[in-house]
């Protein structure tokens, strides 16, 4: 059995290598992961994205597109035949149809194949001939990313660090108390577990709801088949004096933490994140303002602790052949931008830049290339320009998602220093000193594509040029 396994092991080892020289010489694959936290807009983006990559009219910035180099672009079955595909057709039939409206948000990893023909530039495109480039599109929730953070924990640290969080944040308020009143050197009551782990669920969800992205476990939020299962029925406690006695709540809870990183959290990072090449991370960063100053401190703890994750760094042609691969182009956008005016947007971008600098540093030094940008996938408003009290205003008009009525908003004004959001932030500040950030929801615009166009979008080629655009030439 030992032999035969071994045997199993060179035989899918030169499979793929096989594979891998393949992609390297003949047909090269882009692994692009795509992710965000809770309203961030990943599934808007993928629909976009693949729509404007068939319909190219619209992607000036991205060099292949606009210089015809791309003469082809079509759908093909995925290579992974045990992943979910991604429902491309249903989710742009949702954006674009005469009731345009936001698909469905997708709550489990799915994946999508896109095959573009290209036809090389130089000297060497004039004898090669054009090539197929294959895009492979992994869409995975941003909760279950936050997950890997976690690998590097053991319980007690994991716990120290979610109650220290908790404690001060009003919506624990109920998890605590229950937390308070049970005794966890008691012999396991499977009863009481499940008790304070819907408690401490609700309390993921109010937080989240209020804007907060530290939220783990990831799965307790997208359980999926899983909910109810032992693995994912535990919460952090308080440390004791000593080993919790053997058969006792603490332990129990310990024993499925290192269940639940055992047996979801290494397999999602082996099966699906370890082969990923480039990354976008989404962030709803008007959201997190508009949520205030804990929201925005919270949001740039969470990108800076998942970084790591990605072990950024560049990717030679032969330590592909060997499979050890690196994510070695990692774009954090900032969505929705259309919600502000275009005057805006440059403040917008500095503001996530200075986010996220502590992350966005450790993995230049490593080697990868990183950008923050602003974008709009999908482009659900129009600008308007009013005097208002002698003062010009830049305003954004669309409809409400909740009414369906036509809208007319100024937004506020974004500071020019992104300390005067960054510093409240840190120091722990209620609320932001110079007032509230507006923000509204707007649905998608009805519109009429012409032959050729994609949707319209803010940015979106630009994004595609820095993530992909270096593989089409």
């Amino acid at each position: 059995m030992v032999i035969g396994r071994i045997a199993d092991g060179i035989v899918q080892g030169v499979e793929d290598t096989g594979a891998a020289i393949s992609e390297v010489f003949r047909e090269p694959t882009i692994r692009l992961g795509v992710t965000g936290l809770a309203r961030a807009g990943k599934t808007v983006f993928i629909t976009s994205l693949v729509a404007n990559l068939m319909d190219r009219g619209r992607m000036p910035g991205l060099q292949a597109a606009s210089s015809g180099h791309i003469t082809a672009a079509w759908l093909q079955p995925q290579p992974d035949d045990t992943v979910p595909r991604f429902a491309f057709e249903e989710h742009l039939a949702a954006l674009t149809g005469p009731e345009p409206r936001w698909p469905e948000p997708t709550s489990a990893v799915s994946e999508l194949r896109l095959s573009l023909k290209v036809q090389p530039q130089g000297i060497w495109g004039t004898f090669s001939g054009p090539r197929t480039v294959h895009l492979d599109i992994i869409d995975y929730p941003g909760e279950w990313l936050l997950d890997l953070e976690l690998l590097d924990k053991d319980y007690a640290a994991w716990s120290a660090d979610v109650l220290s969080l908790a404690r001060g944040r009003s919506e624990a308020e109920g998890f605590l108390a229950d937390l308070d009143a049970a005794d966890g050197d008691a012999t396991l009551d499977e009863p009481v577990a499940q008790g304070l782990t819907r408690s401490y669920i609700g309390y993921l969800r109010a937080a989240r709801v209020a804007g907060y992205s530290d939220c783990t476990p990831g799965r307790f939020l997208m359980p999926g088949e899983m909910e109810g299962s032992p693995a994912l029925t535990f919460v952090p406690m308080p440390a004791a004096d000593g080993r919790a006695p053997r058969g006792s709540l603490r332990r129990e809870m310990e024993r499925r933490y290192e269940a639940y990183k055992a047996r979801v959290v290494k397999p999602f990072f082996r099966e699906h994140f370890a082969r990923i090449d480039r990354q976008v991370v989404l962030v709803d960063l008007l959201g997190a303002i508009h949520a205030g100053p804990r929201a925005m401190e919270d949001l740039g703890r969470s990108m800076n602790n998942i970084l790591g994750a990605f072990r950024p760094g560049p990717t030679a042609w032969l330590t592909r052949l060997l499979g050890q691969k690196r994510v070695d182009r990692i774009l954090f956008a900032a969505t929705k931008a259309d919600h502000i005016h275009h005057s805006q947007h440059g403040r917008m971008t500095a503001i996530m830049e200075a986010l996220l600098r502590q992350a966005r540093d450790r993995a230049d030094f490593a080697g990868a290339k990183t950008r923050a940008m602003a974008i709009a996938a999908l482009r659900a408003t129009v600008e308007e320009t009013r005097e208002v009290n002698g003062e010009s205003l830049g305003m954004v008009r669309g409809r409400l998602l909740d009414t369906g009525k036509e809208a007319l908003l100024y937004p506020g004004t974004l500071p020019e220093e992104p300390s005067r959001l960054l510093v409240p932030a840190q120091d722990g500040a209620e609320r932001w000193l110079d007032g509230d950030y507006s923000v509204m929801h707007f649905a998608p615009a009805a519109r009429t594509l012409k032959p050729g166009e994609g949707p319209p979008h803010i940015r979106l080629d630009l994004a595609a040029e820095f993530l992909i655009g270096d593989k089409l030439r």
